[in-house]
Formats: C-alpha cells, sequence, structure tokens
C-alpha cells in the first residue's frame, strides 16, 4: 500500500511539473505556442481532484491520521460570510441520563461546527391578484389598481429572471441555448428563441444607458482605447464576417483619481478610422492605445494626445529574445523592465508625485534607451526584424515617453486589455453573433456588466434594480443615477 501511495505521488508531481513548464510557456512563450488560461486551470483542477481523492482513501486506509489531516482542512478552509443565514441543526443524544448512575445529564457546553451548503437556483411564480371594486349605490363603473409595468408585456419573466439571463449570457459566459438546457433540468422548458427574445428587450430599454456612459467617459481628460475582433453570422455569404467591438475605458485609481472607473464597448461591423472618430466625438484629452494606425489619424485633428503602449512595443523585442540568441532584444528587454521597476515603486501616489518621481528617475532611463536605440539601428541590417522592432519604437517615442511629463499616463494598456477578457471568453462560448444588431446588444450589455464589475457591483442585483427602474418610468433626466458607480454609492449610503 505504501509502495502505490508513493507511485501516486510521483506520478502527480510529474504532472505538476509538466504544467508548470506549460504555464510557464503561456506566461513567456511565444503568442502562437500560448495556451488558453482556462485549459491550464483545468488541468489544475484535475490534479487537485486527484490529490482529494487520495486523500479520501488515506482517510478509509489510514484512519490513524483522519484526525490530523481534518485539523489541516479546518485551518485552511477560511470563515463562512457572516452575511449567510444560518439553519442550525442540533444533534442531540437519545437519551440524557449517565449511562453509570442513571442520573440526569446537564450541559456543560458544546461543540459548534459550519459547513457551506447551497440550495439550487430555484423558480418561482409571481403571481398578481388585481381585485375588482363597484359601488353598490353606483350602477357605473368599476375601480381597480392598474397593472404593473412590464418589460416585456404579455411576456412571462420578471425584471430579475431576464437579468439573470443577462449575467449568465455576458458576464458568465453561458450562450442562451446552455441556458435553456438548465432550466430544462429544473423542468422549466423555455426555448432558446424565447430567451434571445427577452434578452433583445432588455438591451433595447438599457441603450440609453450604455449611450450615456459612453458620454460620460468622453467628457474625461485620459482614456484607454482598444478593439477586438467579433465573428458575425453573414447569412447572405453562408458565413461569419469579422466585426469589431471597441471598448473604451477610464480608471484613474492608479493615481488617486477621483472619477469612477467604466468601460463602454461600441460595436462597428469594421476597423476603420472613421468609427473611432464617431465614437470619440468630442473627445479632447490623453488617448492610451496600441499601435494600430487609426489612432495616430485621431490625434491629428490636434484635440487628442496618444500615449502609446509600453507592452506592445516590448513584444517585439520579446518574440526575439526568446527565438534564439538575441543580445541586442535582450539588452532591450533590460532596459524596459527598469521603467517597470519605477512604475512598481509609485503605483498609487498621487499624479504629481507620479510625475516628479518619473521625471528624477525615469527621464534619465528614456534618454538613455533612445540613445542606445539609435545607435543599434545604425550598424545592423535595415531587413531584420530586430531593425523593425527599433523602429517601431523610435517612431512612436513621444507616445512612448508621455508618461514622464503627466502622471496620470500608465506606461502600457492593460486596462483595457483586461476589460476585453470577458468579451473573449464569451466569444469563444458562443462562437459569433448571429447579426450586426446581436452584436451590438452584447456592446451594450457588456458595458454595463463589466463597469460594475470595475466598480465592485454586483451585476445581477444592479441590472435587477436597472429593468425595473426603467419599466416603471424612471425620468430620464435622472439617467445619471443609474450607471453603475451611482448604483454603489446609493447602496452604501442605504447600508450607512
Amino acid at each position: 500500500m505504501l509502495k502505490a501511495m508513493l507511485l501516486a505521488e510521483r506520478h502527480e508531481s510529474e504532472r505538476l511539473r509538466q504544467i508548470i513548464k506549460e504555464l510557464q510557456r503561456h506566461r513567456f512563450g511565444r503568442k502562437a505556442e500560448t495556451l488558453p488560461e482556462e485549459q491550464m486551470l483545468l488541468g489544475l483542477e484535475d490534479v487537485q481532484q486527484v490529490a482529494a481523492c487520495t486523500e479520501a482513501s488515506q482517510d478509509e486506509t489510514a484512519p490513524e491520521g483522519r484526525a490530523e489531516r481534518a485539523r489541516k482542512r479546518r485551518n485552511n478552509r477560511g470563515a463562512l460570510p457572516a452575511h449567510l443565514p444560518r439553519i442550525e441543526v442540533v444533534v442531540d443524544l437519545d437519551a440524557k441520563t449517565c449511562p453509570c448512575c442513571k442520573g440526569d445529564l446537564h450541559q456543560i457546553g458544546e461543540d459548534r461546527s459550519e459547513r457551506l451548503d447551497m440550495v439550487p437556483a430555484q423558480f418561482r411564480v409571481v403571481v398578481t391578484r388585481r381585485p375588482k371594486y363597484a359601488c353598490r349605490a353606483c350602477e357605473d363603473g368599476v375601480l381597480q389598481a392598474e397593472a404593473p409595468a412590464r418589460l416585456i408585456e404579455g411576456g412571462l419573466p420578471t425584471e430579475a429572471t431576464v437579468a439573470q439571463v443577462l449575467v449568465s449570457k455576458y458576464a458568465d459566459h453561458l450562450p442562451l441555448y446552455r441556458q435553456a438546457q438548465i432550466y430544462v433540468r429544473q423542468g422549466i422548458a423555455l426555448d432558446r428563441s424565447t430567451l434571445a427574445d427577452w434578452v433583445g428587450h432588455a438591451a433595447f430599454h438599457l441603450r440609453p444607458l450604455h449611450e450615456r456612459l459612453l458620454t460620460v467617459l468622453r467628457a474625461r481628460s485620459k482614456l484607454f482605447a482598444d478593439e477586438t475582433t467579433v465573428p458575425v453570422l453573414d447569412p447572405g455569404r453562408g458565413r461569419t464576417k469579422t466585426g469589431q467591438l471597441w471598448a473604451y475605458a477610464a480608471d484613474d485609481r492608479p493615481w488617486g483619481g477621483l472619477d469612477p472607473p467604466g468601460i463602454a464597448y461600441v460595436y462597428a461591423p469594421d476597423r476603420k478610422a472613421e468609427r473611432l472618430f464617431s465614437h470619440l466625438a468630442g473627445f479632447k484629452g490623453v488617448l492610451q492605445v496600441d499601435g494600430y494606425t487609426a489612432y495616430p489619424k485621431l490625434a491629428e485633428r490636434g484635440e487628442v494626445e496618444l500615449a502609446f503602449c509600453w507592452v506592445h512595443m516590448r513584444r517585439n523585442f520579446y518574440e526575439l529574445a526568446t527565438a534564439g540568441p538575441a543580445p541586442i532584444a535582450s539588452e532591450a528587454l533590460k532596459h524596459i523592465a527598469a521603467f517597470y521597476a519605477i512604475e512598481k515603486e509609485i503605483r498609487g501616489r498621487s499624479a504629481e508625485e507620479r510625475r516628479l518621481a518619473r521625471q528624477q528617475k525615469s527621464r534619465p532611463l528614456a534618454d538613455a534607451f533612445e540613445a542606445w536605440l539609435r545607435a543599434k539601428l545604425a550598424v545592423i541590417s535595415q531587413k531584420l526584424k530586430l531593425a523593425a522592432a527599433i523602429r517601431y519604437a523610435l517612431s512612436r517615442w513621444q507616445g512612448l515617453t508621455r508618461f514622464i511629463d503627466d502622471g496620470r499616463i500608465e506606461l502600457d494598456n492593460n486596462t483595457v486589455e483586461r476589460s476585453i477578457r470577458g468579451i473573449k471568453l464569451s466569444r469563444k462560448n458562443a462562437l459569433f453573433a448571429g447579426s450586426d444588431g446581436g452584436a451590438e446588444h452584447w456592446a451594450v450589455v457588456a458595458s454595463l456588466i463589466e463597469t460594475c464589475k470595475l466598480n465592485d457591483v454586483d451585476p445581477l442585483a444592479y441590472l435587477t434594480d436597472v429593468l425595473t427602474r426603467i419599466v416603471n418610468g424612471h425620468p430620464n433626466r435622472d439617467i445619471d443615477r443609474l450607471l453603475p458607480w451611482a448604483y454603489r454609492a446609493q447602496a452604501l449610503k442605504a447600508v450607512a
């Protein structure tokens, strides 16, 4: 038995080492060789499951160590949240008499333990009754309270049900057909087309809120921008076409800014620069972006300054350094790492403190790095990928170093790229949007959900409340009160 256990542990150790190698390849390898993060997490889950199975076997075959293993689990499991309701189960003696003298036993204390229990999501039916009244003295007229407003007239769902479908689809990345399968297991037959009808109605009512969110973000003086592809079904050609979800984000928390974070996605059927001009009409300030050629065209209008992303610039040198011996590319990575070390030190400080620190520490590094790049470019073949990487950096040098004189600017565009991950997961599960309209709905709902996440707001509670308010005639002049950060402020005020 001991030999078998040791053999099993060795196999699991080898598997863990392989997963670590895959993690390293995902983090440091070339993009084409990386594995999706969720695939590696699945591998780790399998290892953890096998380890738990081994422990369960030990509990059966080696009971002498069971108490110690249980003690370790109690020490590592953490505490259950205090807000959860407690259902007490008393496990008591059948007879409260002393087995020796037969006298009555009296309680001297108790052991108390807690376990996490779950009740599956439960459907219920809300029955609305509206009594009718008539006057005995008058023959004319029947009085009755008005029927409450509904998101979908004549439809089955409450606003909370529709919100659950939206969150499952756009936050938890569950396509509607999978949700329908889940509901069938609970005895509720809801066709996928019915769920799609609910989503369409909700997206229509949420559109003004999405437009207002984008308008508020356009009024900021500093934004991040990025775009990602969205396959869209094109029935005319019998295949999919490639649309674009443009993302515009604001997050001033790294330098203590008071404006709440937010992100707005906007769907467009193509990647033309005209889309960018339309989305950011009226925006004046700093736009942090990658190297896409549409952004400089926007800056040519004179109201937008570009701050370029160091991660995109670094990637060119990294791919060369990992492909084989590349001393110049490796040296470039060391230069770039020095800038990130400074940023780590000053993260969380005010914009002015960051600017002063960058002037003192980053400015000399930038001057030296630029001179080094120009010197290397002069002595290598202009046909090499290394030369292209250097030219990429030097041609954007003003935008790459704009952060030195402005403490609000980050070194990279990671803020908006992190917010696009959810879009990519939904895209992977759904494969494609069914139409341009469906992709627009995707942009509307995902904008509100991702902004909820940035502001620590529960998307389900938020969408339920917002849809209910909209259906009941929330005035458009107070639309700002429906934005996610305003909802959070109202919730905190209510708790206080």
